[in-house]
């Protein structure tokens, strides 16, 4: 069997028993023979058992059998499949690529974005995480003209809006950690210095109360209240801006969203690009930025004729 077709049946495998908790064999091949992929030929049971092998073994997921309650199917660890997990962008990866690999005759149909892979320092940034192994970089910042050179422990990446970070500390005393955006670095070398990766530390946790990827210690974590009018309301259902999102007033007109997290400048984004459609309530201090940046920008404009 290629190896496309075979991710496709761990992905629809993962997929079917997530989606249904708990599901035995017997429902899992009535389920598959509703599929044109299974051609007719239900999953024997040896084959399930090598896709469970193959799929704890590329993704870290583990099914498990509950036999105690009708030899029933589950996710032992599905937390894995949280929307930021390393396991939840791969089967969606994958999911895609077996999409389009079947579907090569509409290619010229199908429209993507691109996403820059930052080649080889990221390749070469990921290889020093797995060593354990400090890295010299030459980065230069917008909007500097001089480059600098700087020793730092690679720690974790991080993919926002398109763009890989390397999240790393400087090896002092303090441990001061900082972002190095990929399409800055100018070089990266790994060096033959070890560094003790911290026992415990969550790269997720890291930036769970942010929105972006700014890491601003002096902005505390606090509750920020918006209000969506018209169809922005249904938008921020489907995508909300932050795990932390809960809508807790709707009206004909509009919703009111309560979100929890270190209001940044990147999260000034998002609520500036919604115009109108976006209103802060809460906290103040944020609504007055938004407004003085929202007239700033209309200065832009007043000198043009309408």
């Amino acid at each position: 069997m290629k190896s496309y077709a075979l991710f496709q049946e761990y992905i629809w495998l993962v997929n079917t028993i997530h989606n249904a908790g708990k599901i035995t064999l017997e429902e899992i091949n009535r389920r598959w023979l509703e599929t044109e992929t299974s051609g007719g030929l239900p999953i024997a049971r040896s084959t399930f058992n090598r896709h469970r092998d193959a799929i704890l073994d590329m993704f870290g997921i583990i099914i498990e059998c509950d036999k105690k309650d009708g030899f029933r199917y589950y996710i032992d660890n599905s937390d894995v499949l949280e929307e930021d997990s390393i396991q939840n962008w791969m089967l969606s990866t994958m999911s895609v690529n077996s999409i389009l690999a079947e579907n090569k005759g509409v290619h010229s149909r199908i429209v993507l974005e691109p996403i820059p892979s930052d080649g080889e320092n990221l390749h070469k940034f990921i290889d020093a995480m797995k060593r354990s192994v400090r890295v010299k970089v030459t980065y230069r910042k917008y909007g500097v003209g001089e480059q600098s050179e700087m020793l730092v422990e690679p720690f974790f990446v991080k993919l926002t809006n398109k763009r890989w970070y390397g999240i790393v500390r400087k090896p002092v005393e303090d441990g001061w950690m900082f972002v190095l955006a990929f399409d800055r670095v100018l070089s990266l070398e790994l060096t033959k210095e070890k560094f003790r990766y911290p026992k415990g530390f969550d790269p997720v946790g890291f930036f769970r109360n942010n929105y972006g990827i700014l890491w601003v210690e002096d902005t505390p974590v606090e509750k920020v209240t918006i209000r969506a009018y018209g169809k922005q309301v249904y938008y921020l259902r489907d995508l909300p801006l932050h795990h932390s999102q809960e809508e807790v007033a709707t009206e004909d007109d509009y919703s009111d969203f309560e979100l929890t997290l270190r209001p940044t400048p990147d999260f000034y984004t998002p609520l500036l690009s919604r115009g109108p459609l976006i209103k802060v309530l809460s906290p103040q201090w944020l609504a007055d930025e938004i407004k003085k940046q929202h007239l700033e920008a209309a200065k832009l404009y007043e000198d043009l004729l309408i």
